[in-house]
């Protein structure tokens, strides 16, 4: 049986994507650890499938991801992360290797 995100326009997915990046990048109070924590995946795994699909180097498909380089967005907009949010992040972690 075929999966219908298989199905879906490339327009369309590129489209939602695109949506999805500039989403984030407006929630700046949407920090990586706690999407990480969340759904086991943050803005530096967007833009490391980014990297693996189109040949880009790390720096370049960050840059795509936050809009800015990483470093900045970093200074600009992270928080030191929780030991709470770290533990949180490490179980969701695990659920990503099942």
């Amino acid at each position: 049986m075929t999966d219908k995100l298989d199905q879906l326009d490339d327009a369309v997915a590129a489209k939602a994507f695109r949506r999805l990046v500039l989403h984030l990048r407006h929630r700046t109070d949407a920090q990586n650890i706690d999407l990480m924590g969340l759904s086991g995946f943050c803005r530096n795994c967007l833009s490391d499938w980014i990297e693996e699909a189109g040949g880009l180097d790390k720096a370049a498909a960050r840059e795509i991801i936050y809009g800015m380089p990483q470093a900045e967005w970093k200074a600009r907009h992270q928080a030191d992360a929780t030991p709470e949010q770290i533990a949180r992040m490490d179980a969701s972690m695990a659920k990503n290797a099942a």
